[in-house]
Order: structure tokens, then sequence, then C-alpha cells
């Protein structure tokens, strides 16, 4: 049986390919299929939505490596299964889930609390491994 944390770093690893793939859609509405699929010399930015939608996958992707990290590691060491893994696990996921459609949406500070429930959550799984 795979554990819960585990099931839910998968769930992470899905998030994360779907906000690659919602920042990648936002930004083809503004820049042209053939700048995207050239060599992209010359930089062209994306505004808005597409740009929140970028700056969330990249505040993804600088947490999602710690957080498998410290799953992977509380997995190897045994100490997955007890309350500070299973809640940890489930606040960085539901954290992350939560955070991007409140980014996109331009709300200011809901999102910035929700983004701390993650790094909360991520935070516990890591409290796990000296535990």
């Amino acid at each position: 049986m795979v554990a819960v944390e585990l099931k839910l770093l998968m769930a992470a690893v899905v998030i994360g390919f779907a906000q690659l793939m919602w920042a990648a859609a936002a930004a083809r509405r503004q820049q042209d299929l053939k700048w995207a699929a050239g060599s992209r010399d010359t930089p062209k930015p994306v505004t808005g939505v597409a740009a929140r939608l970028q700056r969330a996958f990249w505040n993804f992707v600088e947490t999602f490596p710690l957080f498998a990290a410290a799953i992977l590691t509380d997995a190897v060491a045994g100490k997955l299964g007890g309350s500070l893994t299973l809640w940890g696990a489930a606040l960085y996921v539901g954290g992350r889930a939560a955070y991007v459609p409140l980014y996109a949406t331009g709300v200011p500070i809901v999102r910035s609390v929700v983004w701390g429930v993650s790094i909360v959550g991520l935070g516990m799984t890591v409290v796990a491994l000296f535990r």
C-alpha cells in the first residue's frame, strides 16, 4: 500500500504540471506561436494574468524540490504515517492548489496566507524527521 504522503507528493507533481500548462497557455495568447517555436532569443514578456501565472509557477518551482526531498527523506527514515507528515503534506498540497487561482485572480492578502499555510506544511514534514 502506498503511503498517503507519497500520494500527496504525486498530487503536488500534478499541480505543478497543471500550473505549467496553464501558464504556458496564457503566455501563448500574448506571444505568437512562431515566436514560441523559435529560439526565443528576443524576450517577449507577458503581462496581466499570464505574468501572474508565470510567477505562481516559479514560486511552486522554488518550494516543490524542498517538499519532495522532505517527503522522500521521511519515507526512507520510516517517518511517514505520523500526524506531522500527514498534516504537513496535506497543508502543503492544499495550499499550493489554492495559491494559483488566488494569484491568477489577483487576490492579495488571502493568497499570502495560503502560501504561508503551504510553508507551514512543508516545515511540518521537515520537523517530522527529527521526532
